[in-house]
């Protein structure tokens, strides 16, 4: 039996390799879109000893398949954003104290207190639809603040300026989460110079802009809010940990998950630090899913096991990665 203090207490590596395998003969034995997807790979289970030994389930399984690994209920269920007529991910979520925990404990882990911060949020894409996973986090991070404060924005960009400048100028530390392009509209509107916020970027254009490379965009922001670093937020609907980057793009880890990169030409061999690649992720808060992802993410690992995002395949770049999905 696998519990939640196996999961949120790891404190070494060989500690999350043996946690790991024992996710892993779980999910193979209690998931049958996984253990089918192990089988087509002839898996022998006996033999993974390693966590680069351990089959990868591609992301796109959750456009196609019910995802799970118990027989409960499904408490929530959490779905991709994506264009009309797009077919979008749907990830089960049967107990979403999971998620809760891993978030709140993943914040602590590198921001410290939430009760710290105001936290403002700045979503539109996320708010205007149902089944974000972010909003879900975000809505319970501002009223973890306990500060009055604390609220989302939509489309209202003057409130927002108005009390940003207001909170930074009166000495309070203050979180300004937001998507890449609603962030932009916001510093053309009006030009900061920020003292005491944090400006977290979670990522993406939404369709609303051309998409840009990190480090022009991470100018532009820190120009247009007067800050020296733009942090971000690496999750996905997929998965039930994140990995925050405070500044340069360099994403770190919690304790319970961790980052492979995998050959962009075989998805079943690893590439060595520094090269890029596809990027795996283990996720082991994800227990009642699936903890073994290969995203569309492109990205490489440094030494220390950080790693950064640098791009994403396109359908035309990805090789081993479709195996049963097509």
């Amino acid at each position: 039996m696998i519990t939640t203090a196996d999961i949120f207490t790891i404190s070494s590596h060989k500690q999350f390799e043996k946690t790991a395998l024992k996710v892993f003969r779980f999910q193979h034995e209690n998931n049958k879109v996984y253990r089918d997807f192990c089988d087509f790979l002839k898996t022998d289970v006996q033999q993974v000893k390693s966590l680069k030994q351990i089959p990868f389930l591609p992301i796109q399984f959750f456009k196609s398949h019910e995802v799970i690994s118990n027989s409960d209920p499904a408490q929530v269920t959490f779905t991709s954003s994506g264009t009309t007529g797009m077919v979008t991910s749907r990830h089960l979520v049967t107990d979403v104290s999971l998620y809760e925990e891993s978030y709140r404990k993943g914040f602590s882990q590198f921001y410290g207190n939430i009760e710290d911060y105001v936290v403002l949020a700045l979503l539109p894409s996320y708010l205007e639809r149902d089944g974000s996973s972010l909003i879900y986090m975000v809505e319970d991070l501002i009223k973890l603040s306990n500060q009055p404060e604390s609220g989302f924005y939509l489309h209202n960009h003057d409130d927002l300026i108005k009390k940003l400048t207001e909170l930074d100028e009166s000495g309070q530390n203050v979180i300004l989460i937001g998507v890449t392009y609603a962030l932009l509209d916001l510093i053309e509107k009006h030009k900061f110079n920020l003292q005491n916020t944090i400006i977290m970027e979670t990522g993406g254009m939404k369709g609303k802009r051309k998409e840009m490379i990190r480090e022009e965009l991470h100018e532009i922001l820190c120009e247009g809010f007067g800050v020296n670093a733009i942090h971000s937020e690496y999750g996905m609907t997929e998965l039930l940990a994140q990995a925050y980057s405070l500044g340069e793009g360099v994403f770190e880890c919690p304790s319970w998950m961790h980052i492979l990169v995998r050959d962009p030409e075989d998805a079943l061999t690893y590439i060595q630090d520094g090269k890029t690649g596809g990027i795996n992720v283990i996720d082991l808060a994800n227990i009642n899913s699936c903890s073994f992802i290969a995203t569309q993410d492109l990205g490489k690992k440094n030494p220390n096991n950080s790693f950064e995002v640098l791009g994403r395949f396109d359908n035309s770049d990805i090789r081993g990665c479709n195996l049963m999905v097509l």
